[in-house]
């Protein structure tokens, strides 16, 4: 959740650490800070609140002077956890000695114990964090061992819980060290220059040549050389990647927000994530990233659904599809829940984990779960080698390109066309038949046409908005495949413009919700021609019984429900005619605007809402 930066190199180390730290605000933070070797003594500063006030701070404390010739620095924004959004307990944190600096994303569990057996030795702790802990236990093997590297590999073998760290010590000016469990980093490779980060945002500047560390690895950073060892200090080899996109496509081209782009950006995300995957002669679709033959496909007697937040309403609309185009027997579990619950699975079901990031702690904790009990495992994320995408070894990546506003968009419509993809693999496998299969194809071929259909509606969208800028309190509703169409509207909205909004299947509605609804709570009704279509027609007459405004979404051409609900709703929105199947997509698309323009007519910080982070890499 939160961001690490650090480098070694011969160029403008402050600067860069502070452009990277910019380009990792997006994730979500509340302090910032950065720590440097200047002549052999370590240097720190921090702040809480945006990275801007750090920088002033810098600028202000760090005349030109005093920054030549510093060649090394970490740098770090922080999301609280232990301890409030404070100075002291932002990061850096140095050790009992102040002669070591570390930065960390994650959590340690048994900080407390370490923190009452390191005050017994005389430490003293000036901040209420559990990453002050590891600072102190790093520095206490680092006076007994020869070197950085052995007093952190000492240290992190006594650490319980997630770590992405990044150390430096004022001894030995010239190297970091860094190491990761279950909390993402990456080391850039430049030329005579080194620069390492939590996510690519923050590396694909200065170079698209990456590694990225796997779990217990510890690697000593130079200018020029990488050596990567295990946490017993055992060598170990990893691959250089290469960062498949650039700067350009993690910049606001022209919008007056990511959100914005990147809800504009859907037709060729959707193109990105259908091209090459469609195969019209056996009218199915070519996921070989799967490993698996139609035989495996076939013998897969179960589908077990991971995922968090909007991952998870995303699969939610995938548990329809397998069980209508498949027939598999599907289930949706919320992945923090998976672990723990010691869920019945065996070796004849797949657990497909969907995470935008690839690397949602608690989803990640649902993959090694079922691994554990010797199920088949795939992933369906965005990022090319995140931690859950190299874990499963198997599945379906999105591209739909660097995702930067917090509020997904682009992945979630994304999410829903592959998962689409799959249940049409799926069900020709099992008992789908050609023409069958041929009618979907045409229609997955046809999502980004729709969705750009869909996307004219800005304006309308736009000027709708103002009518209810100021409302404290919204409920969404949808039946069948537009219920969860609906909790994801519901959950965008709530989002980026701190309204309480709530989504329902609309059968629930008198099951206690209508109790709430008055003049005052509007009502945003999925009534397209899709299934449930007809009861939905009934719920929308129950709210406006009750005074509730509704916002009626139709299918444009629908003349039964335009003229049903057109009597008694306030406003009708009407998304372009598609298959049932597809709708999903428009509808949220349409969603996703009504969200982003009244959170801008209401003046919130749309792409960095209060209190969230992109991704949510802590239990």
């Amino acid at each position: 959740m939160c961001g690490i930066v650090g480098y070694v190199g011969n160029r403008d180390t402050i600067e860069i650490l502070l452009n990277g730290l910019k380009r990792l605000e997006y994730r979500g933070y509340d302090s910032a800070g950065l720590a440097v070797i200047r002549n052999g003594t370590l240097e720190i500063l921090k702040k809480a609140g945006k990275v801007q006030v750090l920088a002033d701070c810098v600028y202000k404390e760090w005349p030109p002077a005093f920054q030549e010739g510093i060649s090394i620095g970490i740098a770090h924004t922080r999301w609280a956890t232990h301890g409030a959004p404070t100075d002291a307990n932002a990061h850096p944190h140095l050790d009992n000695s102040g002669k070591v600096a570390l930065v960390h994303n994650g959590i340690i569990e048994n900080y407390a114990g370490l923190r009452r057996q390191l005050e017994a030795k005389g430490h003293t702790f000036l901040s209420q964090t559990d990453t002050e802990v590891l600072a102190h236990l790093v520095g206490e093997y680092y006076t007994e061992k020869g070197s950085l590297l052995s007093a952190v590999c000492a240290a992190l073998r006594l650490v319980e819980g997630t770590f992405g760290i990044a150390v430096m010590a004022a001894k030995e000016p010239d190297l970091l060290v860094v190491a990761r469990r279950g909390s993402p980093l990456l080391i850039g490779v430049g030329e005579n220059e080194t620069i390492i980060a939590s996510d690519a945002a923050a590396v694909v500047s200065h170079t698209q040549k990456v590694i990225y560390l796997d779990d217990d690895d510890v690697a000593v950073v130079r200018h020029d050389k990488v050596d990567i060892r295990n946490i017993h200090n055992v060598p170990v080899t990893r691959e250089v990647a290469q960062i498949e996109w650039d700067t350009q496509a993690a910049e606001k081209g022209g919008f007056e927000h990511f959100m914005l782009k990147e809800i504009f950006e859907q037709p060729d995300a959707l193109r990105n994530c259908t091209r090459g995957r469609l195969d019209e002669d056996q009218c199915t679709a070519k996921l070989s990233g799967l490993n698996l033959e139609p035989r495996d496909l076939a013998s897969i007697q179960r589908l077990v659904i991971v995922a968090c937040g909007t991952s998870l309403h995303a699969g939610m609309v995938g548990d329809y599809y397998f069980e209508e185009l498949a027939n598999l027997h599907t289930e949706l579990d919320q992945a923090a829940e998976f672990r723990y619950r010691n869920p019945i699975i065996g070796a004849h079901d797949l657990v497909l984990a969907v995470s935008q990031s690839g690397e949602t702690a608690d989803t990640l904790a649902a993959v090694r779960e079922a691994k554990q009990k010797g199920a088949l495992v795939a992933g369906l994320c965005n990022v090319v080698a995140s931690t859950i995408a190299r874990e499963t070894g198997r599945g379906v990546y999105l591209h739909a390109g660097p995702e930067i506003g917090v509020a997904s968009t682009k992945a979630f419509t994304c999410q829903v066309a592959v998962l689409l993809q799959m249940a049409l693999k799926f069900g020709r496998c099992r008992r789908l038949s050609r023409e069958q299969g041929r009618v979907i194809l045409k229609e997955i071929q046809r999502i980004p046409e729709y969705v750009e259909q869909a996307l004219k509606l800005n304006d309308e969208i736009a000027g709708l908005a103002a009518a209810y800028k100021d409302i404290q309190n919204c409920f969404f509703i949808g039946r069948s495949h537009m219920y969860p169409v609906a909790l994801e509207g519901a959950l965008k909205l709530k989002e980026i413009s701190y309204i309480h909004a709530e989504g329902y299947n609309a059968a629930e509605l008198k099951h206690g919700p209508i109790a709430l609804l008055e003049e005052t709570v509007p009502v945003i009704a999925i009534a397209t021609d899709t299934p449930g279509k007809e009861k939905m027609l009934g719920n929308i007459q129950e709210c406006r019984a009750r005074q509730a405004p509704v916002i009626a979404i139709v299918t444009e051409g629908d003349v039964e429900t335009i003229n049903a609900v057109g009597k008694v709703a306030q406003h009708l929105i009407a998304v372009p005619r598609t298959s049932y199947l597809v709708a999903p997509v428009t509808v949220a698309v349409v969603l996703q605007l009504l969200a982003y323009h009244i959170a801008r007519l209401r003046g919130c910080a749309i792409d960095q809402p209060r209190n969230l982070a992109k991704s949510v890499t802590v239990e």
